[in-house]
Protein backbone atom coordinates (compact mmCIF):
# COMPACT_ATOMS: atom_id res chain seq x y z
CA UNK A 1 0.00 0.00 0.00
CA UNK A 2 1.76 3.46 -1.20
CA UNK A 3 1.37 6.32 1.59
CA UNK A 4 -1.21 8.78 1.92
CA UNK A 5 -1.46 11.62 -0.18
CA UNK A 6 -1.48 15.05 1.10
CA UNK A 7 -5.37 14.99 0.86
CA UNK A 8 -5.48 12.32 2.72
CA UNK A 9 -3.42 13.39 5.81
CA UNK A 10 -5.49 16.61 5.81
CA UNK A 11 -8.57 15.07 5.84
CA UNK A 12 -7.35 12.64 8.75
CA UNK A 13 -6.76 15.79 10.52
CA UNK A 14 -9.80 17.09 9.87
CA UNK A 15 -11.90 13.64 11.33
CA UNK A 16 -9.76 13.74 14.37
CA UNK A 17 -10.51 17.33 15.30
CA UNK A 18 -13.94 16.71 15.12
CA UNK A 19 -16.64 19.07 14.47
CA UNK A 20 -17.18 23.05 15.10
CA UNK A 21 -20.13 22.75 16.92
CA UNK A 22 -19.22 18.78 18.91
CA UNK A 23 -16.04 17.70 20.22
CA UNK A 24 -17.25 14.30 20.66
CA UNK A 25 -14.74 12.85 18.38
CA UNK A 26 -12.09 15.05 19.39
CA UNK A 27 -12.46 14.19 23.53
CA UNK A 28 -12.39 10.33 22.40
CA UNK A 29 -9.13 10.76 20.23
CA UNK A 30 -7.90 12.51 23.27
CA UNK A 31 -8.91 9.35 25.27
CA UNK A 32 -7.08 7.05 22.50
CA UNK A 33 -3.96 9.11 22.50
CA UNK A 34 -4.12 8.87 26.44
CA UNK A 35 -4.12 5.62 26.81
CA UNK A 36 -1.40 4.75 24.48
CA UNK A 37 0.77 7.29 26.07
CA UNK A 38 -0.31 5.99 29.52
CA UNK A 39 0.41 2.30 28.73
CA UNK A 40 3.84 3.32 26.85
CA UNK A 41 4.50 5.24 29.88
CA UNK A 42 4.19 2.65 32.42
CA UNK A 43 5.60 0.22 30.37
CA UNK A 44 8.97 1.74 30.00
CA UNK A 45 8.98 2.72 33.75
CA UNK A 46 8.21 -1.42 34.82
CA UNK A 47 10.92 -2.42 32.65
CA UNK A 48 13.51 0.19 33.61
CA UNK A 49 12.61 -0.59 37.29
CA UNK A 50 13.26 -4.26 36.90
CA UNK A 51 16.32 -3.58 34.81
CA UNK A 52 17.93 -1.14 37.90
CA UNK A 53 16.67 -4.02 40.48
CA UNK A 54 19.32 -6.07 38.54
CA UNK A 55 22.05 -4.13 37.84
CA UNK A 56 21.98 -2.19 41.44
CA UNK A 57 22.46 -5.68 43.03
CA UNK A 58 24.73 -6.98 40.79
CA UNK A 59 26.52 -3.26 41.06
CA UNK A 60 26.63 -4.35 45.23
CA UNK A 61 26.94 -7.48 45.67
CA UNK A 62 30.36 -7.37 43.62
CA UNK A 63 31.22 -4.46 46.12
CA UNK A 64 32.28 -7.31 48.75
CA UNK A 65 31.93 -10.25 46.72
CA UNK A 66 34.54 -11.67 44.34
CA UNK A 67 33.47 -12.33 40.48
CA UNK A 68 34.55 -16.15 41.15
CA UNK A 69 36.04 -18.00 44.08
CA UNK A 70 38.47 -20.53 44.03
CA UNK A 71 36.95 -23.28 47.48
CA UNK A 72 37.82 -26.79 48.29
CA UNK A 73 35.60 -29.71 49.07
CA UNK A 74 35.61 -31.12 52.33
CA UNK A 75 34.07 -30.59 55.65
CA UNK A 76 36.58 -27.93 56.74
CA UNK A 77 36.69 -25.92 53.57
CA UNK A 78 40.36 -25.55 54.42
CA UNK A 79 43.27 -25.02 51.41
CA UNK A 80 46.57 -25.62 52.56
CA UNK A 81 48.61 -25.65 49.09
CA UNK A 82 46.66 -22.23 48.25
CA UNK A 83 50.10 -20.41 46.87
CA UNK A 84 50.43 -23.57 43.94
CA UNK A 85 46.97 -23.06 43.39
CA UNK A 86 46.90 -18.70 43.29
CA UNK A 87 49.97 -19.06 40.75
CA UNK A 88 47.58 -21.12 38.52
CA UNK A 89 45.03 -18.61 38.87
CA UNK A 90 46.65 -15.95 37.38
CA UNK A 91 48.46 -17.46 34.76
CA UNK A 92 44.77 -17.41 33.19
CA UNK A 93 44.37 -14.58 30.82
CA UNK A 94 40.59 -13.59 31.99
CA UNK A 95 42.04 -12.71 35.78
CA UNK A 96 42.72 -9.51 36.70
CA UNK A 97 43.46 -10.44 40.42
CA UNK A 98 43.61 -12.44 43.16
CA UNK A 99 44.05 -13.41 46.93
CA UNK A 100 43.31 -15.73 49.32
CA UNK A 101 40.22 -15.01 51.97
CA UNK A 102 39.17 -16.53 55.28
CA UNK A 103 35.88 -16.51 55.61
CA UNK A 104 33.95 -17.04 58.97
CA UNK A 105 31.51 -17.31 61.45
CA UNK A 106 31.44 -15.29 64.82
CA UNK A 107 29.72 -13.64 67.30
CA UNK A 108 30.95 -9.75 68.80
CA UNK A 109 30.04 -8.78 71.56
CA UNK A 110 30.16 -4.32 72.13
CA UNK A 111 31.72 -3.11 75.15
CA UNK A 112 28.04 -3.74 77.40
CA UNK A 113 28.40 -7.46 76.02
CA UNK A 114 25.49 -7.26 73.35
CA UNK A 115 25.81 -9.84 71.11
CA UNK A 116 25.44 -10.20 67.55
CA UNK A 117 25.76 -13.07 64.92
CA UNK A 118 28.72 -11.74 62.58
CA UNK A 119 30.23 -13.26 58.96
CA UNK A 120 34.12 -12.37 59.39
CA UNK A 121 35.92 -11.80 56.33
CA UNK A 122 39.52 -12.05 56.41
CA UNK A 123 41.70 -10.03 53.11
CA UNK A 124 44.57 -8.70 52.31
CA UNK A 125 45.51 -5.27 52.81
CA UNK A 126 44.28 -2.84 49.82
CA UNK A 127 46.78 -3.24 47.16
CA UNK A 128 44.83 -0.11 44.73
CA UNK A 129 44.54 -1.49 40.98
CA UNK A 130 45.35 -5.00 42.33
CA UNK A 131 42.57 -5.49 44.97
CA UNK A 132 39.52 -7.77 44.04
CA UNK A 133 36.85 -6.29 45.47
CA UNK A 134 36.16 -2.44 45.50
CA UNK A 135 35.32 -2.50 49.07
CA UNK A 136 37.78 0.51 49.64
CA UNK A 137 35.91 2.90 47.97
CA UNK A 138 32.59 2.58 49.93
CA UNK A 139 34.82 2.94 53.39
CA UNK A 140 32.54 5.77 55.13
CA UNK A 141 34.74 6.33 58.59
CA UNK A 142 38.56 5.45 58.86
CA UNK A 143 40.60 2.91 56.34
CA UNK A 144 40.72 -0.43 54.89
CA UNK A 145 44.60 -0.67 56.35
CA UNK A 146 43.87 -2.59 59.33
CA UNK A 147 46.43 -0.61 61.86
CA UNK A 148 45.14 -0.90 65.28
CA UNK A 149 46.21 2.08 67.51
CA UNK A 150 45.38 0.32 70.94
CA UNK A 151 48.22 -2.19 71.49
CA UNK A 152 46.23 -4.41 73.85
CA UNK A 153 43.90 -6.00 71.26
CA UNK A 154 44.95 -8.83 68.83
CA UNK A 155 44.17 -6.51 65.55
CA UNK A 156 41.68 -4.19 63.74
CA UNK A 157 38.45 -4.64 62.21
CA UNK A 158 35.71 -3.16 59.65
CA UNK A 159 32.24 -3.11 60.53
CA UNK A 160 29.21 -2.49 57.96
CA UNK A 161 27.51 1.07 59.45
CA UNK A 162 24.30 -0.61 60.13
CA UNK A 163 26.35 -3.17 62.40
CA UNK A 164 27.96 -0.68 63.85
CA UNK A 165 25.01 1.35 64.84
CA UNK A 166 22.76 -1.86 65.97
CA UNK A 167 26.05 -2.38 68.22
CA UNK A 168 26.73 1.48 69.46
CA UNK A 169 30.64 0.16 68.15
CA UNK A 170 32.18 2.92 66.21
CA UNK A 171 35.69 3.96 64.75
CA UNK A 172 38.23 4.05 67.89
CA UNK A 173 35.65 1.78 70.29
CA UNK A 174 36.97 -2.29 70.99
CA UNK A 175 34.60 -5.09 70.39
CA UNK A 176 34.88 -8.95 71.17
CA UNK A 177 34.29 -11.89 69.43
CA UNK A 178 34.33 -15.51 69.95
CA UNK A 179 36.60 -17.29 68.13
CA UNK A 180 34.93 -21.29 68.57
CA UNK A 181 37.52 -22.60 65.78
CA UNK A 182 40.69 -21.81 68.01
CA UNK A 183 38.69 -22.81 71.33
CA UNK A 184 41.18 -24.12 73.68
CA UNK A 185 40.37 -27.73 75.96
CA UNK A 186 39.85 -26.60 79.38
CA UNK A 187 41.86 -28.98 81.81
CA UNK A 188 39.41 -29.68 84.59
CA UNK A 189 36.32 -29.83 82.88
CA UNK A 190 37.25 -31.47 79.49
CA UNK A 191 35.55 -29.05 77.67
CA UNK A 192 35.90 -26.72 75.02
CA UNK A 193 36.21 -23.02 76.00
CA UNK A 194 36.54 -20.66 73.31
CA UNK A 195 39.28 -17.83 73.08
CA UNK A 196 37.60 -14.22 73.13
CA UNK A 197 39.62 -11.90 70.63
CA UNK A 198 39.57 -7.71 71.34
CA UNK A 199 39.75 -5.74 68.45
CA UNK A 200 39.97 -2.31 67.64
CA UNK A 201 37.24 -0.84 65.32
CA UNK A 202 39.53 0.96 62.25
CA UNK A 203 36.65 1.60 60.08
CA UNK A 204 32.85 1.49 58.49
CA UNK A 205 31.77 0.63 55.44
CA UNK A 206 28.56 1.22 53.53
CA UNK A 207 28.07 -0.73 50.30
CA UNK A 208 24.13 0.12 50.28
CA UNK A 209 23.43 -3.64 50.54
CA UNK A 210 21.80 -4.55 53.52
CA UNK A 211 22.93 -8.12 54.12
CA UNK A 212 26.72 -7.06 54.27
CA UNK A 213 26.09 -3.63 56.05
CA UNK A 214 23.94 -5.79 58.78
CA UNK A 215 26.02 -8.40 59.25
CA UNK A 216 29.82 -8.08 57.89
CA UNK A 217 33.15 -7.98 59.57
CA UNK A 218 36.25 -7.46 57.65
CA UNK A 219 40.08 -8.08 59.48
CA UNK A 220 43.81 -8.27 58.37
CA UNK A 221 44.36 -11.82 56.42
CA UNK A 222 47.19 -13.00 58.83
CA UNK A 223 44.80 -11.85 61.71
CA UNK A 224 41.81 -14.15 60.29
CA UNK A 225 43.87 -16.95 59.74
CA UNK A 226 44.88 -17.06 63.49
CA UNK A 227 41.23 -16.14 64.74
CA UNK A 228 40.20 -18.76 62.57
CA UNK A 229 42.51 -21.74 63.61
CA UNK A 230 44.20 -22.41 60.46
CA UNK A 231 47.38 -21.46 60.81
CA UNK A 232 49.07 -21.14 57.57
CA UNK A 233 46.00 -22.12 55.55
CA UNK A 234 42.88 -20.13 54.11
CA UNK A 235 39.48 -21.01 53.22
CA UNK A 236 39.77 -20.05 49.32
CA UNK A 237 40.71 -17.63 46.52
CA UNK A 238 39.17 -14.41 45.48
CA UNK A 239 39.24 -13.89 42.14
CA UNK A 240 38.51 -10.55 39.97
CA UNK A 241 37.82 -10.98 36.24
CA UNK A 242 38.10 -8.83 32.94
CA UNK A 243 34.62 -9.45 32.45
CA UNK A 244 32.18 -10.63 34.91
CA UNK A 245 29.57 -12.40 33.17
CA UNK A 246 32.10 -14.94 31.54
CA UNK A 247 32.89 -16.14 35.27
CA UNK A 248 31.17 -19.06 35.36
CA UNK A 249 32.99 -20.32 31.79
CA UNK A 250 36.16 -19.08 33.49
CA UNK A 251 35.55 -21.08 36.94
CA UNK A 252 34.80 -24.30 35.01
CA UNK A 253 38.11 -23.68 33.16
CA UNK A 254 40.25 -23.03 36.39
CA UNK A 255 38.32 -26.03 38.12
CA UNK A 256 39.35 -28.61 35.38
CA UNK A 257 43.12 -27.14 35.22
CA UNK A 258 43.98 -26.90 39.25
CA UNK A 259 41.85 -30.54 39.16
CA UNK A 260 40.09 -32.26 42.68
CA UNK A 261 39.88 -31.28 45.38
CA UNK A 262 39.45 -27.70 43.94
CA UNK A 263 35.98 -26.20 42.75
CA UNK A 264 34.97 -22.97 41.79
CA UNK A 265 32.12 -20.65 43.07
CA UNK A 266 30.77 -17.63 41.00
CA UNK A 267 28.96 -14.96 41.59
CA UNK A 268 26.24 -15.78 39.15
CA UNK A 269 25.51 -19.41 41.01
CA UNK A 270 25.74 -18.00 44.55
CA UNK A 271 22.71 -15.27 43.44
CA UNK A 272 21.18 -17.17 40.94
CA UNK A 273 17.50 -17.48 42.41
CA UNK A 274 17.38 -13.89 43.11
CA UNK A 275 18.76 -12.82 39.65
CA UNK A 276 16.11 -15.50 38.07
CA UNK A 277 13.23 -14.18 40.02
CA UNK A 278 14.22 -10.67 38.62
CA UNK A 279 13.90 -11.79 35.35
CA UNK A 280 10.86 -13.68 35.86
CA UNK A 281 9.15 -10.75 37.16
CA UNK A 282 10.22 -8.65 34.59
CA UNK A 283 8.58 -10.51 32.10
CA UNK A 284 5.31 -10.82 33.84
CA UNK A 285 5.25 -7.11 34.52
CA UNK A 286 5.94 -6.29 31.34
CA UNK A 287 3.14 -8.98 30.14
CA UNK A 288 0.91 -7.56 32.49
CA UNK A 289 1.56 -3.91 31.26
CA UNK A 290 1.47 -4.72 28.42
CA UNK A 291 -2.46 -5.49 28.47
CA UNK A 292 -2.56 -1.51 29.10
CA UNK A 293 -1.02 -1.42 25.42
CA UNK A 294 -4.37 -3.67 23.77
CA UNK A 295 -6.78 -1.87 25.73
CA UNK A 296 -5.44 1.60 23.98
CA UNK A 297 -5.85 -0.38 21.01
CA UNK A 298 -9.62 -0.91 21.53
CA UNK A 299 -9.78 2.74 22.21
CA UNK A 300 -8.72 3.40 19.40
CA UNK A 301 -10.94 0.81 17.14
CA UNK A 302 -13.80 2.39 19.57
CA UNK A 303 -12.68 6.07 18.03
CA UNK A 304 -12.49 5.18 14.20
CA UNK A 305 -15.37 3.28 14.28
CA UNK A 306 -17.14 5.82 15.39
CA UNK A 307 -15.71 8.22 13.02
CA UNK A 308 -16.73 6.30 10.72
CA UNK A 309 -20.34 6.11 11.67
CA UNK A 310 -20.64 10.25 11.98
CA UNK A 311 -18.83 10.79 8.69
CA UNK A 312 -20.54 8.26 6.95
CA UNK A 313 -22.11 10.51 4.53
CA UNK A 314 -19.29 12.77 4.15
CA UNK A 315 -17.15 9.29 3.45
CA UNK A 316 -19.90 9.07 0.11
CA UNK A 317 -19.52 12.65 -1.11
CA UNK A 318 -15.72 11.74 -0.45
CA UNK A 319 -15.90 8.99 -3.01
CA UNK A 320 -18.69 10.51 -5.30
CA UNK A 321 -16.01 13.36 -6.02
CA UNK A 322 -13.33 10.61 -6.97
CA UNK A 323 -11.87 9.46 -3.89
CA UNK A 324 -10.94 5.82 -4.18
CA UNK A 325 -12.08 3.02 -1.43
CA UNK A 326 -8.72 2.69 -0.80
CA UNK A 327 -7.84 6.34 -0.14
CA UNK A 328 -10.73 6.11 2.10
CA UNK A 329 -9.33 3.26 4.29
CA UNK A 330 -5.77 5.36 3.85
CA UNK A 331 -7.46 8.20 6.10
CA UNK A 332 -8.73 6.01 8.50
CA UNK A 333 -5.24 4.32 8.59
CA UNK A 334 -3.48 8.02 8.63
CA UNK A 335 -5.91 8.29 12.16
CA UNK A 336 -4.87 5.55 13.53
CA UNK A 337 -1.23 6.17 12.90
CA UNK A 338 -1.23 10.04 14.02
CA UNK A 339 -3.01 8.66 17.08
CA UNK A 340 -0.26 5.83 18.16
CA UNK A 341 2.50 8.39 16.89
CA UNK A 342 1.57 10.77 18.98
CA UNK A 343 0.53 8.39 22.47
CA UNK A 344 3.80 6.49 21.64
CA UNK A 345 5.79 10.20 21.49
CA UNK A 346 3.92 11.40 24.55
CA UNK A 347 4.16 8.23 26.57
CA UNK A 348 8.06 7.77 25.09
CA UNK A 349 8.91 11.60 26.91
CA UNK A 350 7.19 10.94 29.97
CA UNK A 351 8.32 7.60 30.69
CA UNK A 352 11.72 8.94 29.94
CA UNK A 353 11.35 11.96 32.12
CA UNK A 354 9.51 9.50 35.05
CA UNK A 355 12.13 7.25 35.25
CA UNK A 356 15.04 9.95 35.58
CA UNK A 357 12.88 11.84 38.11
CA UNK A 358 12.51 8.11 40.01
CA UNK A 359 16.42 7.28 39.86
CA UNK A 360 17.62 10.55 40.43
CA UNK A 361 16.03 11.45 43.33
CA UNK A 362 15.67 8.21 45.27
CA UNK A 363 11.64 8.93 45.57
CA UNK A 364 10.66 5.60 45.81
CA UNK A 365 12.07 4.19 49.31
CA UNK A 366 11.77 0.60 50.03
CA UNK A 367 12.89 -1.89 52.98
CA UNK A 368 16.24 -3.15 52.57
CA UNK A 369 15.77 -5.89 54.97
CA UNK A 370 13.50 -7.46 52.41
CA UNK A 371 14.80 -6.14 48.21
CA UNK A 372 18.91 -5.72 49.75
CA UNK A 373 18.92 -1.90 49.01
CA UNK A 374 17.08 0.89 50.09
CA UNK A 375 15.36 2.52 47.06
CA UNK A 376 14.33 2.05 43.53
CA UNK A 377 16.58 2.36 41.01
CA UNK A 378 15.48 2.89 36.97
CA UNK A 379 18.33 1.98 34.53
CA UNK A 380 17.07 2.24 30.88
CA UNK A 381 18.19 0.07 28.06
CA UNK A 382 18.20 0.81 24.38
CA UNK A 383 17.03 -2.54 23.08
CA UNK A 384 13.62 -2.49 25.69
CA UNK A 385 12.48 1.19 24.60
CA UNK A 386 13.02 0.79 21.26
CA UNK A 387 11.10 -2.92 21.69
CA UNK A 388 8.50 -0.73 23.21
CA UNK A 389 7.96 2.12 21.10
CA UNK A 390 7.65 0.03 17.82
CA UNK A 391 5.32 -2.57 19.48
CA UNK A 392 3.08 0.43 20.67
CA UNK A 393 3.03 2.29 17.08
CA UNK A 394 2.38 -1.40 15.42
CA UNK A 395 -0.50 -2.14 17.90
CA UNK A 396 -1.79 1.46 17.10
CA UNK A 397 -1.38 0.94 13.71
CA UNK A 398 -3.25 -2.51 13.57
CA UNK A 399 -6.23 -1.86 15.54
CA UNK A 400 -7.03 1.07 12.25
CA UNK A 401 -7.44 -2.18 9.95
CA UNK A 402 -10.86 -2.80 10.57
CA UNK A 403 -12.66 0.70 10.59
CA UNK A 404 -10.40 1.38 7.59
CA UNK A 405 -11.77 -1.38 5.66
CA UNK A 406 -15.29 -0.78 6.93
CA UNK A 407 -15.00 2.34 5.76
CA UNK A 408 -13.38 1.58 2.61
CA UNK A 409 -16.61 -0.98 2.11
CA UNK A 410 -18.93 1.64 1.72
CA UNK A 411 -20.35 2.32 -1.38
CA UNK A 412 -21.51 6.42 -2.10
CA UNK A 413 -24.93 5.91 -2.82
CA UNK A 414 -25.55 3.99 0.89
CA UNK A 415 -23.11 6.49 2.28
CA UNK A 416 -24.89 9.66 1.30
CA UNK A 417 -28.31 8.01 2.03
CA UNK A 418 -27.46 6.73 5.52
CA UNK A 419 -29.46 8.56 8.12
Amino acid sequence: MRLPSSLERAIALRYLRGRKKSRFASLTTMIAVGGVAVGVTALIVVLGVMNGLRDDLRDRILVANPHLRILTYGASLRMDNWREALDTVRENPDVVAAAPEVLTKSLILNSAEYPAAVDVVGLARDTGSRAVTSLSGYIEQGDLEFRARNDSVQGAIVLGYRLSSRLSAYVGDLVTLVSPTSAEVNRITGTRVPNLWKFEVTGIFNTGMYQYDDGFAVMDLKVAQAFAGLGDAVTGIQIRLKDPWKAPQVGDSLQRRLGYPFRSFDWQSQNQSLFSALQLEKRAMGLIIGFIMLVAAFNIIGTLTMVVAEKTKEIGILQAMGLTPRGIGRVFLTQGAIIGGVGTALGLLGGLVLSYVIDRSGLIRIDPAVYFIDRLPVHLELLDVLAVVVFSFMVAVVATLHPSRAAARLTPVEAIRHE
